[in-house]
């Protein structure tokens, strides 16, 4: 249809441009217009505050607290794109991630790069990638994926999840990384309670860490935990005398079972798991990193010092402090009220996660979503517990705060798979990917 003269001069007009250009705003906000808001800015605002306090800790250049900085708006831009992306596509794609995981995993032992004696990391154009970090995504879609179209997971179904786990866990434990290792745990526990599996097999499951753990904290419980198990496994597993006999065959085999995986561990690993208990043993070593945090955390009393002012972060007696001892420099600087503060825009971001999954359109989105707060939640707790002394030092880092490429973009990337979940709760939006 070819335009009057009349016509053409209306769409030529100031006013008409303009009004043009804000419906095409208004469309494009539309597609954003079920996205967790709060939950964005709460991600955000720890990345910036994340930014100023490796800001804080380093003496010189700042590179740390700039590539931070850069991360975190590509990692922004990442989750405003996901978040219009429908999540659901996943679910034909999740074989292929399951094996580009186990792949990077493996190209890790094959041409990665050592520090600090873990080989963690993959050269990709001139940076260094740690695809352990990426992995813990991949397994949640995964495991999402397998679980979503169980109204109640079988122990058939509980089996294959754990034999497919094993693979990419195994491979994180030989790098090794202890840290990863333990997340993959607590992903698998979390996504099969969440899938209404019988509370009692996931008993059984950790049953064996425990046994192993006890025996050698004190022998009366130690027994007393392997009875109870078999009362377990009489009430909840079928064939129950079999079954019984299997649980406490296994438990008590597993104080054998805990020695290997001892003997697995490197030195530095068993320091760590040791001298959290007593980090004064070897004040100048391995219980070093601990006695300074804690120092640095209990300098800034209520207040703290102020940011920029602490003693123990400026003269750097905490070494590395911009990556896993992030919070010594919270603590120190910001004191008991910046700590707490913290630890609530943590909690409520957990609390979002918590109701993203709870009104997600299916089953899929809605273990995506736990899946990932399984993955916050408990790296914030091992993280801030590791800096006080109520955890072994697993190198877990603090999401969005410590220093790090790698889990910085990967902590975006799941928020982003979290948010368009929330995103695509209800109906459906104009435009999609």
């Amino acid at each position: 249809m070819i335009k009057s003269r009349s016509q053409l001069r209306t769409t030529n007009s100031p006013k008409f441009k303009l009004k043009y250009l804000g419906r095409q705003i208004l469309d494009s906000l539309y597609d954003w217009r079920r996205l967790d808001w709060l939950l964005l800015l709460s991600v955000v605002s720890l990345a910036i505050f994340g930014g100023f306090t490796i800001y804080s800790t380093e003496s010189s250049t700042h590179s740390y607290s700039y590539q931070h900085w850069t991360i975190s708006l590509l990692g922004l831009g990442l989750v405003l794109f996901l978040s219009r992306w429908r999540y659901q596509s996943l679910l034909r794609w999740h074989w292929l991630i399951y094996v580009l995981t186990n792949l990077s995993l493996i190209g890790v032992m094959v041409t990665g790069v050592s520090a600090k004696g873990a080989q963690r990391w993959i050269t990709v154009g001139g940076f260094n990638v740690q695809p352990s970090e990426f992995a813990k995504i991949g397994m949640v879609i995964t495991l999402a994926a397998l679980l979503h179209n169980q109204d109640r997971a079988n122990l058939k179904t509980v089996l294959r999840t754990l034999a497919i786990t094993a693979i990419p866990w195994g491979l994180v434990f030989l790098q090794p990384d202890l840290g990863t290792s333990l997340v993959f745990g607590v992903i698998v526990l979390t996504m099969l309670y969440w899938a209404n599996v019988n509370i009692g097999w996931l008993i059984l499951m950790i049953s064996p860490l425990v046994s192993a753990i006890l025996y050698h904290l004190y022998l009366p419980g130690w027994l007393i935990w392997v009875l109870a198990v078999g009362g377990v496994a009489w009430l909840t597993l079928p064939a129950k005398i079999v079954s019984t006999l299997s649980a406490i065959a296994i438990n008590l085999g597993a104080v054998e079972l805990g020695n290997v995986f001892w003997g697995l561990l490197k030195d530095y690993q068993q320091a760590r798991l040791i001298m959290f208990l007593d980090p004064e043993q070897d004040p100048l070593g391995n219980g070093y990193h601990l006695i300074q945090s804690r120092i640095a955390i209990g300098a800034g009393k209520l207040w703290g010092q102020g940011w920029h002012q602490g003693t123990q972060t400026n003269l750097n007696f905490i070494p590395e402090q911009h990556t896993d001892f992030i919070f010594s420099a919270v603590g120190e600087q910001f004191g008991f009220i910046g700590s707490i503060l913290l630890l609530a825009v943590f909690w409520f971001i957990c609390m979002r996660l918590m109701w993203i999954a709870s009104t997600a359109k299916d089953n899929f989105g809605s273990l995506l979503a736990i899946g990932i707060l399984s993955i916050i939640a408990f790296q914030t707790v091992i993280n801030i517990s590791m800096t006080i002394g109520l955890a072994p030092i697993t190198g877990i880092p603090l999401p969005w705060m410590s220093y790090g490429r790698s889990s910085l973009l990967s902590s975006f990337i799941s928020i982003g798979l979290a948010e368009s979940v929330a995103n695509h709760r209800e109906g459906k939006t104009r435009k999609s990917y």
